[in-house]
C-alpha cells in the first residue's frame, strides 16, 4: 500500500474510518524527515491493512498546530480512532516494524476500559 497525503480536509475522516493509521508529520526542509521517508515507504509496502499517511507541516500548519507538533519528524499511530502512539523522531526500520506489530496486537477497547476504570473520578 502506498502512502496518502493527509490534510485538514481528510485527516479526521481517515483516522475514524481506518482500523490503524500511521501518520508521519514532516517537512521538505527537514533532513531527518528526508532520511526517514524511505523507511516509512518501505513499511507501507510491507504492512497491509495499515493506512500510512503523511502530513506536510509547511502546507498544513493548522493541522500540525492542532496535533501539537513541536518537532519533526513526529510519528502518531491511531487505532480505531484513538491515539495510541505519539513520538518525535525517526525510527529505524526494525523499531518501526516492532511498533506496528505491537499496535496490531493491542486491544484498544480493553486498554481504554482499563484506563477509565483507573481514573480517579471512576472510583468516586
Amino acid at each position: 500500500m502506498s502512502t496518502i497525503e493527509l490534510t485538514g480536509d481528510n485527516f479526521e475522516q481517515t483516522v475514524l474510518d481506518s482500523e490503524i493509521v500511521l501518520v508521519d508529520f514532516w517537512a521538505s526542509w527537514c533532513g531527518p524527515c528526508r532520511q526517514f521517508a524511505p523507511t516509512f515507504e518501505a513499511a507501507a509496502e510491507k504492512h497491509d491493512g495499515i493506512v500510512f499517511g503523511k502530513v506536510d507541516t509547511e502546507a498544513e500548519q493548522q493541522l500540525a498546530q492542532a496535533a501539537s507538533i513541536r518537532s519533526i519528524p513526529t510519528l502518531m499511530v491511531f487505532k480505531k480512532g484513538h491515539l495510541v502512539f505519539n513520538e518525535a523522531g525517526a525510527l529505524p526500520p526494525q523499531a518501526l516494524d516492532s511498533l506496528l506489530e505491537q499496535v496490531k496486537a493491542l486491544d484498544v477497547d480493553k486498554a481504554i476500559a482499563e484506563a477509565q476504570a483507573q481514573a480517579p473520578d471512576a472510583q468516586a
